[in-house]
């Protein structure tokens, strides 16, 4: 019987080492009276990951982007503009907003009729952005994106990054990097830095 125990466990072991142990602890961000100005300017893409196989594809074609961060005549809501440079070409949208509550951050994204719905997550920076999202079509997929307020990331942050996508089950394939080898084709306007 111990012979079965022990072999029943060793053959489970890679599970245990596949999931980092910290999973349970990753909760989306439940904010306060500080975080929408915190979130507020720009915010440089670093990385995404996606199960859905369309993601994937526009997160290889960009060459770089940021999103920028304003507020709204209401005050619960942010505004971002996206902007991604693409080959030689600025691809910039409006079509997504996020609403900051007393419960959550979600983040809101329309196009071609389709209304995608992300939550804003912990980390251990201010200085990064992490968002996730789950997308149904004919299945629910996966996906989570890294925006951080400079190009430079640290180890530490890359690895919180990393991880996260291994507890929402996201293979290192589908985690794809910005390259940033382009110039920044996208140039941003000053933005105002306070909720009205």
């Amino acid at each position: 019987m111990a012979l079965v125990c022990i072999v029943t466990f060793l053959s489970l072991a890679h599970l245990l080492s596949a999931m980092p142990l910290h999973c349970e602890l990753l909760l989306p961000q439940i904010p306060d009276n500080t975080t929408a100005s915190k979130l507020l300017g720009k915010w440089f893409y670093i990385a995404g990951a996606s199960q859905f196989p369309f993601h994937l594809l526009e997160m290889v074609l960009i060459d770089n982007g940021y999103l920028d961060v304003n507020p709204t005549e209401q005050e619960q809501e942010l505004l971002i503009n996206q902007h991604v440079t693409v080959g030689d070409k600025c691809l910039s949208s409006n079509s997504t907003y996020l609403e900051v509550s007393i419960n959550n951050a979600t983040l809101i994204k329309y196009a071609k009729n389709q209304r995608t719905m992300g939550k804003l997550m912990n980390s251990n920076s201010e200085e990064i952005f992490l968002i996730q999202y789950q997308m149904h079509k004919e299945k629910t997929y996966k996906g989570l994106y890294l925006y951080a307020r400079n190009q430079n990331m640290s180890k530490t942050q890359l690895e919180e990054f990393r991880d996260r996508a291994k507890c929402l089950s996201l293979r290192e394939e589908e985690i794809i990097y910005a390259p940033w080898q382009k110039k920044e084709l996208c140039q941003m306007k000053e933005t105002k830095q306070t909720i009205p």
